[in-house]
């Protein structure tokens, strides 16, 4: 019995758990981009106070209230959906095509000497000549349809996937690569376990590179020639003195890059996360 009353046990105290505090509103704001949104915010006031004040002419500098009033009446007519529907489908096709075919051409000249020398000419000619200078000839000779506008896309976009996979694919460790060797791995393993995963960093860099390439070239083919897209929105609201208009179509373009180059970065930090800040 004496025993029974040594071993018992004594209950513990227990300590009343703190409430849960609620986050401040300073952390709570750390997830928020703010240093991008006030700079957004105080760059569109200071236009609207430019336009409005100092320069007070809508024939040379549309305010940003002007400019949204234009894309919501273009977007009440239909006119924004058809130009930027044309548009859009000119960028896919040729994004799409550029960046296969810049992937093929950077495995190529990574793997093959010779196919590095054949391709350095080229690739330093092309990629150094202005679309400018390509545009009225692409257009000439594949007419106003759309695939004078893809063909250019694509020549814009394929370079800097082809060079940065290249690099990409350029980087990978010897040590690693012969180690591998060391243990017997195949030319097969030995790419999709390590050259692969260490080019993708690089593959993704040349695509995003890619999406601001490809809508410069849209734009500059549709203003040579077209018969719609955003390009020739532009180039008829410039002709007819339409600031409004013509920002609106400036606007789109960028807010499209804006939102295609977040999202491709959202998906880079999935595929590759060990590349995150």
């Amino acid at each position: 019995m004496q025993q029974a009353a040594d071993t018992q046990v004594t209950p513990k105290e227990v300590t009343p758990k703190e409430p849960t505090k609620q986050p401040t509103l300073l952390q709570r704001m750390r997830g928020v981009p703010l240093a991008g949104t006030i700079s957004v915010v105080t760059g569109l006031l200071l236009w609207e106070f430019i336009s409005r004040v100092i320069v007070a002419n809508a024939l040379f500098l549309a305010s940003p209230t002007q400019i949204l009033g234009a894309i919501v009446g273009l977007a009440e007519t239909g006119e924004l959906w058809r130009h930027l529907g044309i548009s859009a489908i000119e960028f896919a096709l040729g994004y799409v095509i550029a960046s296969v075919l810049g992937v093929i051409g950077g495995f190529a000249m990574a793997n093959s000497a010779i196919v590095k020398r054949s391709m350095s000419p080229w690739v330093s000619g092309l990629y150094a000549t202005p679309t400018i200078a390509l545009a009225p000839l692409f257009i000439l000779w594949f007419g106003i349809g759309i695939w004078s506008k893809v063909l250019i896309v694509v020549l814009l976009v394929f370079f800097p996937v082809a060079i940065n996979t290249e690099a990409g694919l350029r980087t990978t460790s010897e040590r690693l690569i012969e180690m591998l060797r060391s243990f017997g791995a195949t030319g097969r393993q030995i790419f999709f376990k390590v050259s692969l995963p260490s080019a993708v960093p690089f593959i993704l860099a040349g695509l995003k590179l890619g999406i601001g390439r490809g809508l410069i070239g849209v734009v500059v083919a549709e203003l040579f020639g077209s018969r719609a897209g955003l390009g020739r929105l532009i180039s008829a609201s410039a002709d007819a003195f339409n600031m409004p208009e013509l920002f609106a179509g400036v606007v789109v373009l960028a807010v499209a890059g804006i939102l295609m180059t977040a999202g491709f970065t959202r998906l880079e930090q999935r595929i590759v996360p060990w590349t995150k800040d």
